[in-house]
């Protein structure tokens, strides 16, 4: 942006920002709806939502033992597991997948911890696919026994 004169600078700053995009011919940057993730940022994103997810569900287990008494957190696994085998995957899945990854991305950070060179572009990327698949084979393996 180039302004010649406080005049013109006061100009500009008065049109709406849409308005001065179109003049230039220039798409607006990309909004977050359609902007691509890359892998890394995914796989960070999701192992802070499973270490939240692990906490809510660790205060919810508590607060049902400490409302109802000893051991009712295990009669409300049972009753679900009771329910329908359907239901009872899916809850098993539920609880597995978020410690799985959450577990498996702690070793991931400890291993680039003590090995730094392992931290480059490609092999990052590679660990975040890693770390993404065999949670997901896992936890449909723990879930379906």
């Amino acid at each position: 942006m180039t302004i010649l004169s406080k005049q013109s600078g006061d100009e500009y700053r008065k049109q709406n920002y849409n308005e001065r995009m179109s003049k230039t011919g220039r798409p607006v940057s990309p909004h977050v709806a359609i902007y691509s993730f890359p892998i890394t940022a995914l796989t960070s994103i999701a192992n802070r939502v499973t270490g939240v997810a692990l906490s809510f569900g660790t205060a919810g287990i508590g607060a049902v033992e400490i409302i109802n008494g000893n051991g009712a957190a295990m009669a409300l696994m049972e009753n679900i597991a009771a329910i329908n085998p359907i239901v009872a995957t899916g809850a098993k899945f539920a609880v597995a997948f978020p410690l799985l990854y959450h577990y498996l991305g702690a070793l991931r950070h400890l291993a680039w911890d003590q090995k730094p060179e392992f931290l480059d572009n490609v092999s990052v990327e590679k660990a975040s696919y890693v770390l993404a698949g065999s949670s997901l084979l896992i936890s449909v393996g723990v879930a379906l026994v």
